[in-house]
């Protein structure tokens, strides 16, 4: 197994990372953070954001680690 695959791998599996960060914040921002520094309208956009972010983040490394763990490489002998 090269180098550049395993640091693939890596980069794979904190992209999940990422992808909980992002929902999370999205999810906090919109139904829990604290309504005296930002109005509901702006939390809600940003919180959106952040959440349909986090989707398309989650689907970038679904289709990541599907090919980087789950297929047969043709080169490898």
């Amino acid at each position: 197994m090269n180098e550049n695959k395993i640091m693939q791998q890596i980069s794979a599996i904190f992209s999940v990372f990422m992808v909980i960060f992002y929902i999370g914040v999205g999810s906090y921002l919109i139904f829990y953070f604290d309504e005296a520094y930002l109005d509901k309208p702006i939390r809600v956009i940003i919180g959106s954001t952040f959440i349909f972010y986090g989707l398309y983040r989650a689907f970038k490394a679904y289709v990541q680690i599907n090919k980087l763990f789950f297929s047969k490489d043709q080169d490898e002998d």
